[in-house]
């Protein structure tokens, strides 16, 4: 076993997480300067905390690195319920605000952080990963809890019934220290830890199952390098998802170690010394080497979502099953269907219409006859649907944010949006905030968009201040003419509809020559749907009725063409579906963008 060196003086902390609660974190500061600054995030298990990574601390001994761990919310010193979360969405968000933290407060770039995250830490840390693209340097995980096991058959449907019908419970693990590693000392000292959280809401048992699922499934869209190290002897977790996410791995380092005989507990295990050198190698030659993150700026013509978008223009063969269940889903919404105001509405302008989206952000249900108003209840509950009004709630918070950081700068507040639909969603998020606009310029392509946005400007009273123009949101020459030079710019749910980057990038780059420095840019991605087969072969879109055919773009390449165009990424919003994103970037000054 490992011989530790002397413990490293500690920093005990407090950050502030995005809903307002202050988590506990602890710090090693580096014993040897280094230039630029790196550090390693350690993230502990499920039930554990910041206090029981002492040792790896210690042990990995990397004097030049700081070293943070936190107590996750619920767990530790931490306030929070044991055990539990608002919800394991928040728990993603309290991750990344903890890496904001340590790169805004204690100055250490993403780029140069290394994330140590075990069990069910990891699977906090990959959802993370893959839905917020943060720019870090390497990952390291360790027996990743994609999969439970929790031995009682049809315990997960079972689990969702008692949600539905109580409400949020909690679950006693039935895990003991002797199940997770064969090293006495740590053995006892679990046995004995007053801090250790030995109940589970089901809400988080079930969220973390519902996001791990999503990220075996969609795993290419991580690129950051990695290192697995699979315990083989595991009681707690299943293997098999463990080996799928890394097979799908979109990263071009990869590296997996299966450790023979190891229980859960990898780095707590009594032959440690093994995965410790393991660490200590890949870590030493991740930062030894240039950062270069991967460029997907050519994914709309290779790569999984370029296929995957391909697969959905073919045809299906036309007795099979899908496409007969398909035809009559068709049918269904063409007849039964149009009783349904929304649906009727879809039919007419295109399901991904402004005036559509318009319907589903009103959420009042309305049809013919009784049976119409049913139907179109269900159509506005679908996921897809559910997810667009998040993603309106987060647009909300979003341009709220935008609108305090430019009163802040004392900059002039002029609005834009290049393709406002109706514009009602962005004159509500606007009429929210008590920092009122200089000006308001809002766009769009179609007449009947263009119509509609002018009578609501009118019935608003917003005529003196703002105007409702048409325009192509892609045309460069017509974005370098908005007038005044906007300050805040908002691209909401137009990007996601088209699959060339190319077409991307010069609607982008129009606006970063545009707008100035310091102004802010409010921007929507779609990086995951569990209905895009669906939509595909069902719903048509407003160009020419043309099915409804959507290319996923991974949040990293959205980032990356946002970034190519001179904006910061400073904050962002998901769903807890992980569907729909909303972020905030801020136009870099001149220097940065040269």
């Amino acid at each position: 076993m490992l011989k530790p060196p002397p413990m490293r003086s500690l920093l005990e902390k407090t950050f502030t997480t995005h809903d307002g609660t202050q988590l506990f974190y602890r710090h090693w500061p580096a014993t040897v300067a280094s230039e630029p600054r790196r550090a390693v995030v350690l993230f502990h298990r499920g039930h554990e905390h910041s206090g029981r990574l002492q040792h790896v601390v210690d042990e990995l001994n990397l004097d030049g690195f700081d070293m943070f761990a936190w107590d996750a919310r619920g767990h530790g010193r931490s306030p929070g319920e044991r055990g539990d979360s608002p919800s394991f969405g928040a728990s993603v968000k309290d991750v990344d605000a903890f890496m904001r933290h340590i790169a805004n407060h204690h100055g250490i770039a993403a780029s140069e952080t290394a994330i140590v995250a075990q069990s069910m830490a990891a699977v906090l840390v990959a959802t993370w990963v893959h839905d917020y693209a943060p720019q870090v340097r390497c990952l390291v995980f360790t027996a990743p809890a994609f999969k439970v096991k929790l031995y009682v058959p049809f315990a997960r449907p079972g689990l969702r019934l008692l949600q539905r019908l109580r409400g949020n419970f909690f679950i006693t693990s039935y895990v003991k220290a002797r199940f997770l590693t064969h090293d006495p000392e740590r053995i006892r000292s679990y046995d004995e830890d007053p801090l250790i959280a030995r109940a589970i809401s089901v809400r988080i048992l079930l969220g973390l199952h519902d996001a791990a699922e999503r990220i075996v499934a969609d795993a290419q869209a991580i690129h950051a390098p990695l290192l697995l190290l699979v315990s083989d002897t595991d009681w707690v977790v299943h293997r098999a998802p463990q080996e799928a996410f890394f097979e799908r791995l979109g990263s071009k380092i990869k590296e997996k170690h299966v450790l023979p005989g190891f229980l859960h507990d990898t780095l707590g295990e009594r032959d440690r010394a093994i995965a410790f050198d393991r660490m200590r190698d890949f870590l030493a030659r991740m930062f030894d080497a240039p950062f270069a993150p991967v460029s997907l700026r050519d994914a709309h013509r290779q790569g999984y979502a370029y296929e995957e978008e391909q697969a959905l223009r073919r045809a299906l063969p036309a007795w099979s099953w899908r496409n007969l269940n398909f035809a009559l889903t068709r049918v269904s919404m063409r007849t039964l269907g149009r009783l349904s105001e929304g649906i009727r509405t879809g039919l007419a302008t295109g399901f991904d219409s402004g005036v559509s989206l318009d319907y589903v952000y009103r959420d009042r249900a309305q049809g013919r006859l009784g049976l119409g108003k049913l139907i179109d209840r269900g159509y506005l509950d679908a996921i897809g649907w559910r997810g667009v009004r998040i993603r309106k709630q987060h647009l909300d918070q979003a341009i709220g944010q935008a609108l305090s950081a430019l009163k802040s700068l004392g900059m002039a507040i002029d609005v834009a949006d290049i393709a406002a639909g109706p514009g009602r969603y962005v004159l509500d998020a606007l009429a929210q905030s008590d920092i009122a606009p200089q000006s308001i310029v809002l766009r769009d392509y179609s007449d009947i968009n263009v119509a509609r946005g002018r009578s609501e400007i009118e019935q608003r009273g917003l005529t003196a201040i703002a105007r409702f123009e048409q325009a192509d949101a892609f045309d460069a020459a017509a974005i370098a003419a908005l007038t005044p030079a906007p300050t805040l710019v908002i691209v909401s749910g137009l990007y996601e509809l088209f699959s060339d980057n190319d077409r991307v990038a010069r609607s982008l780059d129009a606006l970063g020559r545009t707008m100035p420095a310091g102004a802010c840019l409010v921007y929507t991605g779609q990086p995951w749907h569990p209905q895009l087969e669906l939509i595909a072969r069902t719903l048509t879109s407003h160009r020419n009725a043309e099915p409804w055919v959507m290319r996923r773009r991974s949040q990293a390449e959205l980032d990356e063409l946002v970034r190519s165009a001179g904006f910061d990424k400073i904050e962002q919003w998901i769903d807890e579906w992980g569907m729909f994103t909303v972020s905030l970037a801020m136009r870099a000054p001149a220097a940065r963008c040269a």
